[in-house]
């Protein structure tokens, strides 16, 4: 494995390569002060900052965007969106998904209107004590916000390092020399444009695949391009095969209205709405579990087609069953025409289209 204490690049070139990189090609982003802006006295605002970091986790640029000017939109500020009920908050980040961030950006917007009077702090150690924000968003903020030297390391960068010192341990184990040379390439002067560059460097030169050496202003030291294996790095080691959960939803219509209730706080989509439905199973139940857990009696009609969605760490495959007609049942009956209201997430929509396609019998 090779380190950057094995052979020691000119760190000064790295950093200002980069630098003169990104201020002639960095991306424009919404939340973004563009260099020149930065060097006139314009500063980022740490409530949008932080909006796009929580937004921008596991989700792509592309995507965030737009949830990102609509809670702008709707929540101006951090008092905004303290004020704001936790319900109303879930229902605009419904489809964003990994649906604990929405909780905790409520509680975090709480958190910095009680403690530090609505301003976020500048200091990276009591940015990681806020909810929801750990090492990567609170060196971002502290970096982008307050110019503080703080090191961004996240799956691009890390990508990034990989390569430039060809580090052959696979990660996770290579995370700890992965951080200690992204600190030691840190600029110290601009670490906000800096920690920018790098991330623009991972997300559209650095790529997964296909990289772009030949465009890449880290190339001339970059050990991976000059062996020419660039696209080999990281290493990681074998993914585990991601295994399946089986469960059912109900889907009872009357009058242009369905039956909807709200999951527990805790656990995997807490506080969201969903069609009524059962546990979820690591091996396929007979049907008799599931009508069992349905609503109410009734005669249900299957869906030939099942509902799959991924989750990080399983695939879950839903059965839908589906029943039109007038009932009565505890729960919330959410006109169809107004679900967007609702904090309903991706795999319930799915359900709720696929429902909707088939008439029931």
């Amino acid at each position: 494995m090779k380190t950057s204490t094995e052979k020691q690049w000119p760190i000064v070139r790295f950093r200002q390569d980069l630098l003169a990189w990104y201020d002639a090609a960095g991306r424009t982003l919404p939340w973004r002060i563009r260099p020149e802006d930065r060097q006139s006295g314009i500063v980022a605002e740490p409530y949008k900052v932080w909006l796009s970091e929580i937004m921008c986790q596991q989700t792509t640029v592309v995507s965030a965007a737009p949830y990102w000017r609509k809670f702008l939109e709707k929540w101006p500020t951090i008092q905004h969106l303290a004020e704001a009920q936790r319900d109303d908050i879930l229902a605009a980040w419904a489809g964003l998904g990994y649906y604990a961030r929405a909780r905790n950006l409520h509680k975090c917007a709480n958190t910095v209107i009680a403690e530090y009077g609505g301003c976020f702090p500048n200091s990276e150690t009591k940015l990681l004590k806020l909810p929801g924000i750990g090492p990567y968003t609170a060196a971002a903020i502290a970096s982008i916000c307050f110019d503080q030297p703080a090191t961004v390391v996240d799956g691009n960068v890390e990508r990034v390092i990989s390569r430039v010192y060809q580090i052959d341990e696979p990660l996770p184990k290579s995370k700890s020399v992965l951080r200690k040379s992204a600190l030691e390439l840190t600029d110290p002067d601009r670490p906000g444009d800096y920690a920018q560059a790098i991330m623009d460097l991972g997300a559209t030169i650095c790529k997964p695949k296909n990289p772009k050496c030949d465009e890449c202003p880290w190339s001339f030291g970059c050990l991976a391009y000059q062996a020419g294996q660039a696209a080999e790095y990281p290493k990681k080691l074998p993914k585990k095969q991601r295994p399946t959960r089986y469960g059912a939803v109900f889907y009872l219509e009357d009058d242009e209205q369905i039956l909807l209730r709200q999951r527990p706080d805790k656990g995997l989509l807490g506080g969201m709405m969903e069609l009524p439905g059962t546990d979820w199973t690591h091996e396929l139940p007979p049907v008799d579990h599931w009508m069992s857990q349905a609503p109410i009696t009734r005669n249900w009609q299957a869906l030939d087609d099942n509902v799959v969605h991924v989750f990080t760490h399983f695939t879950l495959q839903l059965q839908v069953f589906s029943s039109i007609g007038p009932y009565q049942s505890d729960g919330v009956r959410a006109d169809l025409s107004d679900l967007e209201k609702f904090a309903l997430p991706t795999v319930m929509m799915k359900a709720i289209k696929s429902a909707r396609s088939t008439p029931a019998e």
